[in-house]
Formats: C-alpha cells, sequence, structure tokens
C-alpha cells in the first residue's frame, strides 16, 4: 500500500475567519457562531494548522449555520505544509512513524473526548473525517451520545467492523482513485450499511483521487469542481441532520 496520496497535494491561498482557542485544553480551530449546531473536523496528517482545512470549516460554518472545531490531533506535532509540493521534503516526510506514534489507540481517547464536549454544549454535532480522520468519524458513529452523524471524504484506516458498527447517518465522499478506501472497502460498505437500518450515502467523484477534497489542485478544473461539490455535498448533510 503506498502512502504517496497522504502527503502530496496543494495549499490553498485565502483569509481565514475564525480564531485558534482551547478544545478540552488543546490547540483548536473555531469558526462559527452557531449555539445550537457543531461540526467537528478530523483532519488528515497535515492537521489543525493547514490552510485548506481552515477555509474549509469557514465554508461549513457560515453555510451550514453552525459552529466548527478543528483541533489539534497530534499533539503539538505539525507537519510542513510544504511538503505537499516539495518533493525533498514529501520524501523526507515519514508517514508510517507518524502514524506509528498517533495510531488508533494513542488518539482515539482525546478524539473521543472532544465529541463528548461538543455533545454537552450543542443541541446537534456532526463529525467529518478527512483521511487520517476517516477512521474516527466511524468510530464515534458508532455511538449516537457522542454524534448525531458523520462524514468522511477518502477515509484512511478505516476497518469492515468500524462500518458495521454505525448507528447514525453517514454519508462517504469516495473518488475513484484510493488506495486506501479500496474497492473491497467499497463493496464491503455496500453489502454493509443497507443492513444497518441507518440512513446513508455514497458520493461518487470519477477520476479524481485520494486526498482530493481537502488538498485538491484549484488551480485544475476537475479537481476544482471535485472539491466544491464534496464541499456542497457536506454542506447539505450537515444541514440535513443538525438542524
Amino acid at each position: 500500500m503506498s502512502c504517496d496520496n497522504c502527503k502530496s497535494g496543494f495549499k490553498w491561498n485565502g483569509q481565514t475567519v475564525g480564531k485558534e482557542t482551547k478544545l478540552n485544553n488543546t490547540n483548536a480551530y473555531v469558526t462559527g457562531d452557531s449555539k445550537d449546531a457543531a461540526i467537528l473536523i478530523i483532519t488528515d496528517v497535515f492537521g489543525w494548522t493547514l490552510p485548506n482545512v481552515r477555509l474549509i470549516a469557514d465554508h461549513y460554518a457560515q453555510e451550514a449555520n453552525a459552529t466548527v472545531y478543528v483541533p489539534d490531533l497530534f499533539n503539538g506535532e505539525v507537519v510542513d505544509p510544504d511538503a505537499l509540493s516539495d518533493p525533498e521534503k514529501q520524501k523526507n516526510f515519514d508517514i508510517g512513524a507518524f502514524l506509528g506514534r498517533h495510531n488508533k489507540e494513542v488518539r482515539w481517547p482525546e478524539i473521543k473526548g472532544h465529541a463528548q464536549t461538543l455533545k454537552s454544549q450543542y443541541k446537534k454535532v456532526a463529525a467529518i473525517g478527512f483521511c487520517y480522520g476517516g477512521w474516527a468519524a466511524f468510530k464515534l458513529g458508532a455511538d449516537p451520545s457522542l454524534i448525531d452523524a458523520i462524514s468522511t471524504a477518502h477515509p484512511s484506516m478505516l476497518e469492515k467492523s468500524e462500518i458495521e458498527s454505525v448507528k447514525v447517518p453517514v454519508q462517504i465522499l469516495s473518488p475513484e482513485n484510493d488506495f486506501a478506501y479500496t474497492p473491497e472497502l467499497k463493496q464491503a460498505t455496500f453489502d454493509i450499511l443497507p443492513k444497518t437500518g441507518v440512513q446513508w450515502e455514497y458520493i461518487y467523484f470519477p477520476g479524481l483521487t485520494h486526498g482530493f477534497a481537502v488538498r485538491g489542485n484549484p488551480d485544475d478544473a476537475a479537481q476544482k469542481a471535485g472539491l466544491e461539490r464534496a464541499k456542497r455535498s457536506a454542506v447539505n448533510f450537515f444541514k440535513e441532520f443538525l438542524h
């Protein structure tokens, strides 16, 4: 399995409108002013400081009428965003070692704690996981006391058992080419989710690859259309299940 698509892509330009604060004593980017609905973004390996994910959070906050939280999931470790476009920095980023330090067992308690805190403060809470965050979104979705709905774009590290355990509405934003969300996992999704009884939707993005929704090239027409469609789809999902 190659992780090249986990550490490649494009850094977006744009002015963010949120602020840096704390969530459970963890650094977090927060945007929006809803008192009733919150969205927890579970990031890819580039984490909470990547401009792309903050710009996405701003869109969700404004268009889905929610307060959006992007916490630091990696205990202060920040991957240089220049690794997205600099071949030498990309080569030097040992993603295997990074994932070893931040495996599911290490990071799950903190992610669960963030959801618990938000659920205690807001009437409705949704989560979306990009790449690395996909598995965590599904684990949250196994417990309706933690979360009301989950979305994921090109999930990584996802297991069939996590799909089987989901108990809240699910949205999956899936590119045609994805080394992590494999054809076998896609088929498992189609086989399993109808049996769970939850509301679910699978949105397909032909011609696109793993990472497009958060690291796609906005100067490429096909990628720009895909990442904008992914954003609109997530917003519509949040509007349906948060309000």
